[in-house]
């Protein structure tokens, strides 16, 4: 299989089992349509000669049509956590209405005691086995609200992990209502990474994220989340920082709050589109398709525009290496969920992701029973892309994984059957990526992209 598409007038190839991105010429884009219809590109005369050979060649080295032998080889790994999503909070201090959480409790408010983090973390390095390097994400609610205890479970398991010559990572996601510089300076001393929630614009923020007394928060928060983020940009540092959005129906022009906070000085960016019920009137729907697809190519012109002028921008959807990126287990099984990343709630339940949190048919156990539901454990493991019709043919199974577990049960009751519009923004997030690497490369080498 080969992806032809056709961005801002400019023809490229993928290839998804190599990872290799080719810029056509005309000649070579005629080559590979024909030859993806089954028709053999020769019999249109001398004309297409030359781009038949290079397509050759490019075939023999394995760039173009490159079998995919992974489908007859591949049995998912076993229950081994790498990754382990801490809820020391399920609160939270605004009360954001698009919020998939129940306003942050998940239908259980609670604060996570010391002793259950504690017991989380030697869990996780515990249940990782050999596996040397883990990361726990300190999630809610709002963590903040529990900082004490994020504070002890950093330390706790730092010293752990040296003692079993391990090495273990944090990050924490925060709304930056709490997020003084005592917290801060606690955070980015011990290289925490940090996710830090601004949706864009303060009429769009505020929309959604506001306090319990209907106030925005948008003015509360941005001095907290702006001084942070320069504190964290001026010093070495190994870990990251990024600002995380959320585009909702109500603005579909998402585009335009990338640029207000490029305009605010955030260089690491992250837009998702809202998690939501279809009955939602905030909820993206199958008709608004053509406006989310030519907005990714709004936000992709502002994107490139900002590099051409020297600025570097990272817009997190478009950050791509397609012929390293991750491991095998992660481009067949995505995030993981339910084997290689968990869950745990307040009262140390476990869960295969934060959104499946007090869904009782979907806890595997708990940090003092351990696995109760290895069945179900077991329906995650094999939920990877060859076992999902729509995802074994896609050009972009090894870049997506697979999609949202959690998005396609809630949308198709099915972890087999994926949230279609989550694909078709996915996969055009992918062409955006594609595009832009081609042309930050070419910037990088000060010469012309070329054509095969």
């Amino acid at each position: 299989m080969v992806h032809l598409f056709c961005l801002r007038g400019e023809k490229l190839a993928f290839d998804p089992v190599s990872g290799s991105l080719h810029q056509l010429d005309e000649a070579a884009w005629r080559v590979l349509s024909l030859l993806l219809e089954g028709k053999d590109p020769r019999a249109e005369g001398k004309e297409l000669e030359e781009a038949c050979r290079e397509v050759e060649e490019l075939r023999s080295e394995g760039l173009l049509f490159t079998p995919d032998h992974f489908s007859s080889l591949y049995e998912p790994p076993p229950f081994a956590p790498k990754s382990l999503c801490l809820m020391v909070a399920q609160a939270c201090n605004l009360r954001c209405s698009y919020c998939f959480a129940g306003e942050g409790d998940y239908g259980a408010a609670g604060i996570m005691p010391e002793e259950v983090a504690r017991a989380a973390v030697d869990f996780l390095l515990e249940s990782a086995g050999p596996r040397r390097a883990v990361e726990i994400d300190f999630f809610g609610g709002e963590p903040l609200l529990n900082f004490p205890v994020v504070v002890a479970t950093v330390r706790y398991g730092k010293q752990r992990a040296r003692e079993l010559g391990k090495e273990i990572s944090f990050t924490l996601t925060t709304n930056a209502v709490l997020l003084d510089e005592e917290k801060e300076r606690f955070l980015l001393e011990e290289e925490v990474n940090l996710v830090l929630s601004l949706d864009g614009r303060p009429e769009v923020h505020d929309r959604f994220r506001r306090f319990p007394d209907g106030t925005g928060s948008y003015q509360r928060v941005l001095p907290n989340i702006r001084r942070c983020y320069q504190n964290w940009a001026s010093r070495p540092r190994s870990s990251y920082c990024y600002l995380r959005g959320t585009f909702t129906r109500m603005n579909l022009d998402f585009s335009r709050d990338f640029k207000h906070l490029v305009e605010q000085g955030f260089r690491h960016i992250s837009l998702e589109p809202v998690v939501a019920p279809p009955s939602a009137p905030h909820a993206l729907r199958e008709e608004d398709l053509p406006r989310l697809l030519a907005e990714y190519e709004e936000l992709l012109s502002e994107y490139l525009e900002r590099w051409r002028r020297g600025e570097e921008v990272y817009f997190f959807h478009f950050e791509l290496d397609p012929a390293g990126g991750p491991c095998l287990n992660k481009r067949l099984t995505g995030c993981g969920a339910g084997f290689s990343y968990v869950a745990v709630d307040v009262k140390g339940d476990l869960y295969p992701c934060h959104q499946f949190v007090g869904k009782e048919e979907f806890r595997l156990g708990s940090l003092k029973e351990g696995l109760t539901r290895p069945d179900l454990v077991d329906e995650f493991r094999h939920a990877h892309i060859y076992r999902k019709t729509p995802c074994s043919s896609c050009w972009a199974r090894f870049l997506c994984g697979g999609g949202c577990h959690a998005a396609a049960y809630f949308t198709n009751d099915s972890l087999l059957k994926p949230y279609s519009l989550g694909c078709a923004l996915m996969r055009r997030r992918l062409e955006c990526a594609l595009y832009a690497l081609a042309h930050k490369k070419a910037w990088v080498l000060s010469n012309s992209p070329k054509a095969i």
